[in-house]
């Protein structure tokens, strides 16, 4: 298992051309929605692979969300909060990935990591360091996990989160603060093991 290598995409533009290209990919504008798609497929694949764990189920819920954006363009535009409508459906999207096929976390995958790295002692730190953070969110609540990456992974201001989540800003506040209770004592229990 090697690091992900994730191509950078174009810029998102002005605010003014994003409601541009949102307003002109429902017409029928191919080349609209394709710079929507460019623009954003980062955003979603990276949200969704900190929501699922594995590239994979990550890709396959980019594509669900895209073709979910394609299918909703009309809805999008009127909604007026396009990154908050990708957010939101992106984590139902996830949501409804892991309820379909749920995957157990494997703590004998720390091993097979540790396999492939060329420098050992640095690569293998930050490699635990990064699964530990992967385990620990696996072992939280689809609304915590949604809540934390959303908002310590992703930047999202906690209103944000809220209207991406659909919930009040008091409840996003408390699953942010149980789900970091929760990795930090996971992640701390986790390496003492390892020491």
């Amino acid at each position: 298992m090697q690091p992900l290598a994730l191509p950078l995409t174009a810029g998102m533009g002005g605010s003014d051309d994003r409601a541009r290209t949102v307003a002109a990919a429902p017409a029928g504008d191919r080349a609209a929605f394709e710079r929507l798609l460019r623009q954003h497929e980062r955003l979603v694949l990276m949200t969704a692979l900190r929501l699922l764990g594995n590239l994979e189920d990550a890709q396959d819920a980019a594509q669900e969300v895209f073709l979910r954006l394609y299918r909703n363009l009309g809805k999008v535009e009127a909604a007026g909060n396009f990154a908050g409508w990708l957010y939101r459906v992106t984590v139902n999207v996830c949501h409804d990935h892991r309820r379909r096929r749920p995957r157990a976390a494997d703590l004998q995958e720390v091993a097979e990591v540790a396999a492939g790295l060329a420098d050992p002692q640095q690569e293998l730190t930050e490699a635990e360091r990064r699964r530990a953070l992967e385990l620990s969110l696996r072992r939280l609540s689809e609304k915590e996990r949604a809540a934390l990456v959303l908002r310590d992974l992703e930047g999202l201001t906690t209103a944000e989160v809220a209207r991406a989540l659909g919930s009040s800003e008091a409840t996003v506040r408390s699953q942010i603060s149980k789900a970091r209770v929760k990795v930090r004592n996971f992640v701390e229990q986790y390496f003492r093991r390892r020491g």
